[in-house]
């Protein structure tokens, strides 16, 4: 089974993104250690849409484009647009996504429900190019979910933060099914240069939730030890 992938990094520092399964990713001080831990997000990512990987199959990456940032990508900071992502959406492709967005948000939120004292964490206080790093449940959940008006926002959507995460990013897909033509509108420069399209937004809301759902698990694990934590993204760590 070959993995498509997009390398982005900065010198070593790596993040990289399975082409064909939104969202999915790895990374690591390193492209090899980012690869190593590939099969392991394949599984769970299959696992978490109600798909398999055969027990015998083997994994093998394959470099499809690199990115070179100056960015910290250490800390998950990433402004790349895949060459596959100035493409159009056909209105089936389009469905099939934003579903698994929304899954992505309503499993987010089922997890951050699931965890005891949701100001409470084992982590200490980090400062990352966004600020501090978001140590409980509460200021995990906050972040993930405040994304919501900027992702839509670089594509000319007027999306808002209210509600729930399900709730705010529903209502954007709404709004952005009322502009023409916005399955086939081009790439934009949104904040800071940064190139946009309606594909890459689909594929960072799931990315950007797996990085803090895989980051709030990891936590309430540690901090509740021997509570039921929920695992809806199936993750293998």
């Amino acid at each position: 089974m070959v993995i498509r992938c997009v390398w982005e990094h900065n010198e070593d520092d790596t993040l990289l993104y399975a082409v064909d399964y939104i969202g999915a990713y790895t990374r690591g001080p390193n492209r090899e250690i980012a690869i190593g831990k590939m099969r392991d997000e394949i599984i769970s990512y299959l696992d978490w849409i109600g798909e398999s990987l055969k027990p015998e199959s083997e994994i093998t990456v394959e470099i499809v484009q690199e990115k070179t940032s100056e960015l910290n990508i250490a800390d998950a900071d990433t402004d790349v647009l895949f060459d596959s992502e100035a493409a159009p959406l056909s209105e089936e492709e389009y469905k099939r996504q934003k579903l698994l967005v929304l899954k992505s948000a309503i499993d987010f939120h089922a997890l951050y429900l699931s965890v005891p004292d949701k100001d409470v964490s084992c982590l200490p206080h980090r400062k990352t190019f966004y600020a501090q790093v978001p140590r409980t449940a509460n200021e995990m959940y906050e972040h993930t979910k405040n994304v919501n008006s900027y992702y839509f926002g670089e594509i000319g959507v007027a999306a808002d933060n209210d509600g729930t995460i399900y709730e705010c990013r529903k209502r954007g897909f709404e709004l952005l099914e009322q502009l023409d033509d916005f399955l086939s509108r081009p790439v934009v420069a949104g904040s800071y240069g940064e190139l946009w399209s309606l594909r890459k937004v689909l594929r960072r809301f799931i990315w950007h939730d797996r990085i803090h759902a895989k980051a709030m698990y990891r936590m309430a694990t540690k901090t509740f030890d021997g509570c039921a934590i929920l695992n809806p993204f199936k993750f293998r760590i």
